[in-house]
């Protein structure tokens, strides 16, 4: 592909010769897309940012799904079979070996709580466990194995997708999970802590980040919103949840525009119909103002 220049103001307008625009094009050169390894891509908001990489020509994507049956249902969906990797992110070899050659990675992978058939005797609720890996293996460990891969790989660019709601230790989601011992102490769960131990270990591996905390995830259709950006759990106007295609387009402009790197932040949206669809990334940035995550609130696992 190539680098399409596109000249403001005296450089060049609409009468600046038609050869000489060209050759300004020429000057520039070609440029290989830039391959980006999405893990969590058969999952629901890895997969539309895997899609939505797909339609751009600047990306090369590479989905990374943990078994072959989900590789099977994105090639069975019209995805290019050699775009899907299978490798477990919870081993560190496998993410490693599938990582080699990419030049960004976007996380998308989560422990993911489920009811485990049993009733809290004492509350009446069900319990939740994680059939497919407690938060600290996927969300420490393989995490962690993910940052160090691309690492590895010599990454430009990891952008993280994690949760709202670590600046809270008491947070219901930590409850998930969670195991009381007979001597008192606790075994599993913590998601929302294992996160933020991850998060603060890329910003500390020296690779070009971007952190996006969404709030609670949405099965509806992404671009009908105001997109709302802020720190720290705070929440000052709109709602504390997000459609997943909405978090799926920052990860991807995360990618597209540099001022996202170095960022920590968190993601809501307004409800459909109130305030201005979000268009411009770049100015839904500037909201911040400068102001990033502070990681000395809360607590990590």
């Amino acid at each position: 592909g190539y680098w399409i220049l596109y000249c403001q103001g005296p450089q060049a307008d609409e009468h600046t010769p038609l050869m000489l625009r060209l050759s300004l094009l020429l000057l520039v050169g070609p440029l290989d897309a830039l391959r980006v390894a999405v893990t969590g891509a058969g999952g629901q908001t890895g997969q539309h940012a895997f899609r939505k990489l797909l339609a751009l020509p600047e990306f090369e994507p590479v989905g990374i799904v943990r078994s072959e049956e989900s590789k099977a249902a994105l090639v069975k969906s019209g995805v290019p079979a050699d775009a899907v990797t299978v490798a477990d992110v919870t081993d560190e070899a496998a993410i490693a070996a599938a990582l080699a050659g990419c030049d960004a990675l976007i996380i998308g992978t989560s422990a993911k709580p489920a009811p485990s058939g049993e009733t809290d005797e004492s509350t009446g609720r069900p319990i939740f466990g994680f059939p497919n890996g407690q938060p600290e293996a996927v969300d420490w460990l393989g995490q962690k194995s993910q940052i160090d891969g691309a690492k590895a790989a010599g990454a430009i660019h990891v952008v993280l997708c994690s949760s709202m709601g670590g600046t809270d230790p008491g947070n219901m989601l930590n409850a998930l999970g969670r195991e009381s011992l007979p001597d008192g102490s606790t075994k599993g769960g913590d998601i929302l802590l294992w996160k933020r131990k991850a998060e603060k270990y890329l910003i500390d591996s020296g690779v070009p980040f971007t952190i996006v905390h969404p709030g609670g995830l949405l099965n509806e259709p992404g671009g009908k919103r105001q997109l709302v950006l802020g720190v720290d759990d705070e929440r000052t106007v709109g709602e504390r949840s997000i459609p997943r295609e909405d978090v799926a387009e920052v990860l991807v402009q995360a990618l597209r525009i540099p001022a996202y790197r170095g960022r920590s932040f968190d993601l809501r949206s307004m409800n459909e119909g109130e305030g201005a669809v979000t268009t411009d990334f770049a100015a839904l940035l500037d909201e911040l103002g400068g102001r990033d995550c502070d990681y000395s609130l809360g607590k990590m696992a």
